[in-house]
């Protein structure tokens, strides 16, 4: 990696270099420099909002103190609408994302994220899931990749280099506005490796899972790269324990089996015998659990759960193509495994060399019932 930026951490961070940084939030859309803070308590928007196209709207607020307090912190984002977070013009690196919003919107707002002016998006993901909090429910996150804090602040660690040009956008899929939109966005303005990959993240879900089928955490991927890892928002069907499952990784034309397979669902979250609590760790975890492990017992049928895992020590490397899913699957009695016919929705995260291939469709809505998600 670079030392010109990309690969600040506590070994380097005295090392001198000639990078840039900028930050992206509702007072500085652009980042651009000496340029944070500019907004009025004016009916007349700001030209940059305007450029970019984002609403403006009065900020009250800030009426007894005027420009430079706090005029815009945050923005709107219109109902059923698309707007723009992020457009500048390369080389750089994000380095660091924070957002913050409603966890009644964590499934309404979709994440997008463009590499080098493309036309398909490479990261595409409810926000919520991206930042493991699946079901509109806030989980804390103490990963090295992600962290979510109280109440709610997600941050994102996962270097994204890119070259030319980085777009990201957030779509409202709610049928009313979604108001208190927060954003951050640090990146630094730096050249970038040729060895550099860039980021993709993808959501999938299946609800329920078909019966003696594996869930699809990723596929379809081709070209060279690495999987860093993957967050799993997984709801039960019936009762007892779901957690059987093996991990499946297909690597460079592996075709009916797979050349990783792990142990069981808790093993590759590294849990074990069940979990029996949930916890947060740096490079994995299962933050969250609607059952109280107080009561006992086994998890009824409905309980949600909520899992990552990142590849950060030990990346999955391939070389032409890239396949991983994971079986439900269950006990039938104590003698007998059961397939399950539960409802899974996932992100999965890795680095390729562009171009990628496009990602299955996000259905409108999320969910197959949406009372599943309240």
């Amino acid at each position: 990696m670079s030392h010109d930026g990309l690969s600040m951490g506590l070994g380097t961070i005295a090392r001198l270099c000639d990078a840039r940084t900028r930050s992206i939030t509702a007072e500085n859309v652009y980042g651009e420099k000496g340029r944070g803070g500019m907004a009025e308590v004016s009916d007349q928007p700001q030209r940059d909002v305007v450029r970019i196209g984002q609403r403006w709207e009065r900020c009250e607020w800030a009426t007894d103190m005027g420009r430079r307090w706090k005029v815009r912190p945050c923005i709107t984002i219109p109902a059923r609408s698309v707007v723009t977070i992020m457009d500048v013009d390369g080389p750089g690196v994000i380095q660091h994302m924070w957002f913050t919003l409603s966890k009644t919107h964590y499934r309404d707002i979709i994440l997008r994220i463009y590499w080098d002016g493309e036309t398909e998006p490479s990261v595409e993901a409810p926000i919520g899931d991206f930042f493991c909090n699946g079901f509109r429910e806030r989980a804390n996150v103490m990963s090295m990749p992600i962290n979510v804090n109280p109440s709610g602040g997600f941050n994102c660690y996962f270097p994204m280099p890119f070259r030319k040009h980085a777009r990201i956008t957030a779509e409202n899929r709610f049928a009313c506005d979604v108001s208190g939109f927060f954003y951050a966005i640090n990146y630094a303005m730096t050249d970038v490796d040729e060895r550099e990959a860039y980021f993709h993240a993808q959501f999938r879900r299946m609800n329920p899972v078909p019966p003696a089928q594996d869930y699809v955490i990723v596929d379809g991927v081709r070209g060279r790269g690495h999987y860093v890892g993957c967050y799993l928002a997984w709801k039960q069907s019936r009762n007892h324990w779901w957690g059987e499952g093996e991990v499946k990784m297909y690597l460079d034309g592996d075709r009916e089996f797979p050349t990783i397979c792990g142990t069981g669902t808790e093993d590759y979250f590294g849990g074990a015998w069940g979990f029996g609590q949930t916890f947060s760790a740096p490079f994995l975890g299962y933050p969250y659990c609607s059952w109280d492990f107080a009561r006992g017992g086994d998890t009824p049928a409905g309980t949600k759960h909520g899992l990552y895992r990142f590849h950060i020590m030990d990346p999955v490397r391939f070389q032409s193509d890239l396949k991983v899913d994971i079986q439900a699957l269950g006990w039938k009695n104590r003698f007998r495994y059961a397939h399950l016919e539960d409802d899974i929705a996932s992100v999965g995260y890795w680095y390729q060399a562009e171009p990628h291939t496009a990602f299955p469709a996000i259905p409108d809505p999320i969910a197959t019932d949406d009372a599943d998600l309240n």
